[in-house]
């Protein structure tokens, strides 16, 4: 059988967009079990609570619900449990030297296929307070404004 090609999104964790300001994005595998791969497969999953830590030296993942697998058995993997990433020794001593910072933490972006290997998209974030909340609505809502307005213009509605 042949791997399949492209990406296939899985899960998106918009939540995290909203609640912090992301500083840098990484890319990182999973190791998952059999019935978590096929869980995945059938595109179930949550980011919502989720987060990484760093123990030594490798970073974990928690919080990140995989339901278990309808057709599994007794096989089957617990939907909350700790899942390693895989990334390279350097990017790992980048997080744990910006994390040490403090204000910092990883929160996963993004779930996905590519190339048939899972992968998660994490980022290293910053938390946002209330204010920068609102502020990021209201500009929000701007855009959203004027291109409204450039299309009834384009249209001619004035």
């Amino acid at each position: 059988m042949t791997r399949e090609q492209g990406t296939k999104l899985i899960a998106q964790n918009k939540k995290a967009r909203y609640d912090y300001f992301i500083e840098a994005t990484y890319e990182a595998g999973l190791v998952l079990t059999g019935t978590e791969v096929k869980a995945l497969r059938a595109g179930r999953a949550s980011l919502v609570d989720g987060y990484a830590l760093i123990k030594d030296g490798e970073v974990w993942l928690h919080n990140v619900h995989i339901p278990e697998y309808s057709q599994g058995t007794w096989t089957n993997h617990a939907p909350r449990r700790q899942r390693k990433l895989l990334l390279r020794k350097d990017e790992i001593s980048k997080l744990v030297g910006k994390t040490k910072e403090g204000g910092l933490t990883i929160v996963p972006l993004s779930l996905y296929f590519k190339n048939g290997y899972a992968k998660v998209e994490i980022a290293l974030a910053r938390g946002k307070k209330n204010y920068d909340k609102r502020q990021t609505m209201a500009e929000r809502d701007a855009k959203k404004e004027t291109a409204r307005a450039i299309g009834r213009h384009l249209k001619g509605r004035t």
